[in-house]
């Protein structure tokens, strides 16, 4: 991949969505700290993380399957 996933609009609105969901968690009771708000910013962190891992994988059937796993954070979130 010539630019690499810093160029992905799917990874820089991923990026975008951590940045949101950190701002939108921090509205959140302190007692969510270690539940609701921990899991909700590991899952959106995820997003990202396997987009850019797959992307430097040597196959685009290991890029595909970070895909899929990236896409299951989403849904998890």
């Amino acid at each position: 991949m010539a630019g690499g996933y810093l160029e992905l609009i799917v990874w820089q609105r991923a990026m975008d969505l951590v940045v949101s969901i950190y701002a939108m968690t921090e509205t959140f009771p302190k007692s969510e700290t270690f539940g609701l708000i921990s899991q909700m910013r590991r899952c959106a962190v995820s997003i990202p993380s396997k987009i850019a891992e797959g992307s430097k994988r040597s196959t685009k059937a290991d890029f595909r399957n970070f895909l899929c796993i990236a896409l299951g954070s989403a849904a998890e979130l």
